[in-house]
This record gives structure tokens, C-alpha cells and sequence, in this order.
């Protein structure tokens, strides 16, 4: 667990670095006019895009946020809200004026932006920063606490809930976003991510253990004449984002289904940033290369777009299912602090195995 768990954080953070360069290409001839037919490690971003005068290997504030959380997990043990916020308003807040083009990693994403008014400008308290943005920016940290409470799903479930409304207020987003971290804690605690996948989570949703709401049976068999309106389990009325993933790895694995080569997901899905574009091509794309990190994260940045965001929780996905022992050693040395990261996973994985 403590190799899957390293890995699941690291796979992000490679994932967000490898994008850095490359971001944002949603013309695909360009990107293959700068970077060559096939992008297979760290990239400069040219000066005048997105992340323009930063260098190859550094991470962009989505890591920056990453990293914030899993040094403020490994310090306290467990996750603390409160320590997280307190580190966003003073080593974030402090460095961006609320416009994108500005901050640490060279672009401030829009739910960061909004939380940054709401909190800054506005001065409103933590409980009502988040926003309507429908993109992937909580996704984009809560590797770190899939991987702390992994061997316990509801744990998960409840602290990426509550780490996700800080910066994105709309349900839908956020039950979409709670669910990839439910996922991501499986394959930490050793599941594998396959057509079986959804099943299990909808096991754990009738057991109790994840909120979100369900009234068919095992099997998806309907309610019987007279059955009572269950519970509310959780703030989530439907446990649909649970049986994504279960398709997507259904659609990886079926002779019966083409996407070749496997970048061209990003078509299939969807380029932009929203996380109903993101997640499937991520859960897909994992499943697919399910034990090769290298051609999931590189299939995940060569497809353009938001390939970033792609391949951070593609990233994930895959170095949870073949820990930090499987990840190529030249992605840990080309990223810049990479070793001292590494060793901070392996801190939060021990955590993560002694709970």
C-alpha cells in the first residue's frame, strides 16, 4: 500500500509536469509543429503560451496546490482543514491577483481564481469560497487523501467532499470529483480498475460506507412494489459518477471497441476542460495501460487539450495500479524537486499503511 500510494501522488505530479509545456493545444497540427510527433518527457513551455518562461520538469499551481496538501498531511498525520486553508492563504493568496495569467506555475485556473475573490476581495470564510467552475481542479489534489484513508471508503468519500467545496460549489462537480477519489482509493488498497470496478463502489454504497443515494439492488435490479424511498446516504443524490469508470474500463478492454491510437481519446471524450471530458478519458486510458505508466500518462499529454488535467488523473490512476517501484526512474529525476517529493509520498503512504 505504501508503494501504491507514493505512486498514485507521484503519477500526479509527473502527469502535471509533463503537461506543463505542452498545455492547452487544441490544434494538434501546432502542437506537433513544436513538440515534435510525440511528446516522451518534460517539455519548455514556449514564451508566449500558457506557462510562458517557466521550465521543463517544474509543476504548475495545480501541483503547487498538491504539494501543499500532502506536506500539510504528512506534518499533521491526517488531514486538518483548517492547516490546508491556512497554507492556501498564505503561501497562494498572498502571490495571485485574481487574474489568469498570473501566480505561482504560471496560470491560476478559474475555481482558484474564484476562491481567491470570495476569500481575498470579498472576505468570506472558507465555507463559502466555492464556485460553479464544472472543471478539475479539486480532482487535481485529492490524490493525497485517497491515498492517506484508502482503507477506509468512507473517510475518503467525506474528507474529498469537504476539501472539494473550498474551491467548487456545484454537486454535480463535486460528486463527480468524490468519486475519482473513491476509485483512485481502491486501487490503492489493491482493486483493480476493470469492468468489476463499479460494482464494488455500488456494494459499498448499499453497505453505507459512500453517500451517495441508490434505490435499485445488486445488479442493478429494480425496487419492488412497496419498497421504501431509501435513505438519503450523503449529500449525493445519485451514485452515477461511480459507474463511469466501470464503462470506461469496459470500453478499454473490448476487442469489440477501437481507439487507436489510444491519444485519440481526447476526441472521443472530449478536449476542453470540464470534468465530464476529463474522467473518462482518464479512467479509460488507465484501465487500457493499466500496467505501463509511461504509455498511459504520454497517451494522456499527446492528445491535446487539456492534457494537463488528463494527465494528472490518468497519472494517478496508473501509478496507484503499479506503485512508485513502477514508475520510470527518469520521470522522478527530470522533475524538479523529484526525489524529495518521492520521499514525501512514500511519509504520506507509511500513514496511509499504518491506519
Amino acid at each position: 500500500m505504501e508503494d501504491r500510494a507514493a505512486g498514485a501522488i507521484m503519477g500526479a505530479l509527473i502527469g502535471d509536469a509533463l503537461g506543463l509545456g505542452c498545455h492547452w493545444y487544441y490544434n494538434l497540427e501546432e502542437l506537433r509543429k513544436d513538440y515534435g510527433p510525440w511528446i516522451s518527457d518534460y517539455t519548455t513551455p514556449r514564451p508566449e503560451r500558457y506557462h510562458g518562461g517557466m521550465k521543463a520538469g517544474q509543476l504548475s499551481q495545480s501541483g503547487i496546490i498538491l504539494v501543499m496538501l500532502l506536506e500539510s498531511v504528512v506534518e499533521k498525520g491526517r488531514y486538518e482543514e483548517d492547516d490546508f486553508t491556512r497554507r492556501l492563504d498564505e503561501e497562494l493568496f498572498t502571490r495571485i491577483d485574481g487574474t489568469p495569467a498570473n501566480g505561482p506555475g504560471g496560470y491560476t485556473s478559474q475555481s482558484i481564481r474564484e476562491a481567491y475573490r470570495r476569500r481575498v476581495l470579498q472576505k468570506k470564510s472558507w465555507k463559502e469560497t466555492g464556485g460553479h467552475a464544472d472543471t478539475t481542479e479539486a480532482a487535481e489534489r485529492l490524490m493525497v487523501l485517497s491515498a492517506r484513508y484508502a482503507k477506509k471508503p468512507h473517510d475518503v468519500a467525506m474528507h474529498v467532499s469537504s476539501n472539494c467545496v473550498l474551491t467548487q460549489g456545484d454537486e454535480a462537480i463535486v460528486a463527480m470529483t468524490t468519486a475519482y477519489g473513491c476509485v483512485l482509493s481502491l486501487l490503492i488498497s489493491g482493486e483493480k480498475l476493470d469492468s468489476e470496478i463499479s460494482g464494488k463502489l455500488m456494494r459499498l454504497v448499499r453497505n453505507g460506507e459512500l453517500p451517495f443515494h441508490s434505490v435499485v439492488k445488486g445488479d442493478f435490479l429494480p425496487p419492488r412494489p412497496g419498497d421504501p424511498d431509501p435513505p438519503l446516504a450523503g449529500k449525493f443524490s445519485s451514485p452515477d459518477a461511480l459507474l463511469t469508470p466501470g464503462y470506461a474500463a469496459l470500453a478499454a478492454r473490448d476487442p469489440g471497441i477501437s481507439i487507436e491510437p489510444a491519444w485519440k481519446v481526447s476526441q472521443v471524450y472530449g478536449m476542453p476542460c470540464a470534468i465530464y471530458h476529463v474522467l473518462p478519458a482518464a479512467y479509460y486510458l488507465a484501465s487500457r495501460f493499466s500496467g505501463d505508466f509511461e504509455s498511459a500518462v504520454l497517451h494522456a499529454i499527446n492528445g491535446g487539450g487539456q492534457n494537463m488535467a488528463r494527465a494528472m488523473l490518468t497519472g494517478a490512476l496508473a501509478g496507484a495500479q503499479v506503485g512508485l517501484s513502477g514508475i520510470p526512474e527518469r520521470f522522478i529525476t527530470g522533475l524538479e524537486n523529484g526525489r524529495r517529493l518521492a520521499d514525501l509520498a512514500l511519509e504520506l503512504g507509511r500513514h496511509a499503511a499504518r491506519a
